[in-house]
């Protein structure tokens, strides 16, 4: 009885956590180059989209499509020697309410939200140890 109660406790948990990663973005110096190895090393499909240097990943089949991602041009220099990543997307149901939590949870908006046709209204932040995420509420019907 124990475990069914730990079961329903988890599942319960998930459904209840809509902000979940749905999007994540690889900047490259050299998109050509960068493409060519996701695609021999994990397999992955690039389609370009909008923008000249822009491809959305497709990381599994049309049946599993797995996480969406994008390459793209990096638009600023790298500095320094620090760490280096991917830039990850939260889907969020009210990003008005995210922006304003943010603050107070000592965190930093670091850009005005922005409309991308056909998608969604996109905003970066900085969370405590400075790194930048994006939080994206979707169009109604927008899908992956």
């Amino acid at each position: 009885m124990m475990q069914r109660h730990i079961l329903v406790s988890v599942i319960h948990r998930r459904a209840a956590m809509p902000n979940h990663v749905r999007h994540f973005a690889i900047h490259a110096d050299q998109v050509d180059r960068a493409r060519a190895f996701y695609e021999t090393v994990f397999g992955w499909r690039f389609e370009p989209w909008g923008s000249p240097n822009f491809y959305l990943i497709r990381t599994g089949p049309d049946a599993d499509r797995g996480l969406q991602g994008a390459l793209q041009e990096r638009q600023q220099p790298l500095a320094g020697t620090g760490m280096r990543g991917f830039e990850c997307t939260i889907g969020v149901d009210d990003l008005d309410a995210v922006l304003a939590a943010i603050p107070r949870a000592n965190g930093s908006v670091v850009s005005a939200p922005f409309t991308i046709e056909g998608v969604g209204r996109l905003a970066f932040f900085e969370d405590t140890e400075g790194n930048r995420v994006g939080a994206m509420q979707y169009d109604p019907g927008y899908s992956f």
